[in-house]
């Protein structure tokens, strides 16, 4: 009878520059940068175009207005009340507002953001945005193909972007509250 053959463990890539993310499945792990969830606790995995909160931006407005009128009063009360009585004071609050308008507007039509979410039975999501929407489609079918064969492994190396998308990963545990992205 032949000798067994041992196979020896393998060992994550060596680390890519800061820049990078990996998406990676490893022996039936799915690491997303640092963080690892099991493929057979996955009980969703979906590439599509996340909608911003509408809400969010009016809320943030009624909050900055109010911080801004309160500075308004508050210089003004600080001076005596001298120099904000014409038009300086009148100027600080109509840069604020239209200031926070143009902050709100920007709120109101930001587009959908293309996002891949990933949910476990516990709960919990991931969420890796990327400018890229075919890319995050083709790393979605590559999940769900490490699923459905145990000794698929693959991985992705993205691109971390410091843009108008936000955060490249996002967390959240649990269903309670909004999602947030």
């Amino acid at each position: 009878m032949p000798p067994a053959v041992v196979v020896p463990p393998r060992f994550p890539a060596p680390p890519r520059p800061k820049e990078d993310l990996e998406i990676a499945v490893r022996r039936r792990m799915l690491w997303v940068g640092s963080a690892a969830f099991p493929l057979r606790n996955i009980t969703r995995v979906e590439a599509s175009r996340a909608k911003p909160y509408r809400d969010t931006p009016f809320v943030g407005f009624l909050k900055w207005l109010a911080f801004a009128v309160l500075a308004y009063l508050v210089l003004g009360v600080v001076d005596g009340g001298r120099a904000w009585r014409g038009t300086e004071g009148d100027a600080f609050l109509l840069a604020a507002v239209i200031g926070l308008v143009l902050l709100v507007l920007g709120g109101l039509f930001r587009p959908p953001r293309p996002v891949l979410v990933v949910e476990t039975a516990a709960g919990s999501v991931t969420v890796v945005t990327l400018p890229n929407m075919d890319q995050l489609r083709v790393i979605a079918g590559q999940i769900v193909h490490a699923i459905d064969h145990p000794d698929a492994d693959f991985a992705a190396y993205v691109r971390r972007l410091d843009n108008a998308n936000g955060n490249v990963v996002h967390q959240r545990g649990g269903n309670n509250g909004r999602n947030g992205w």
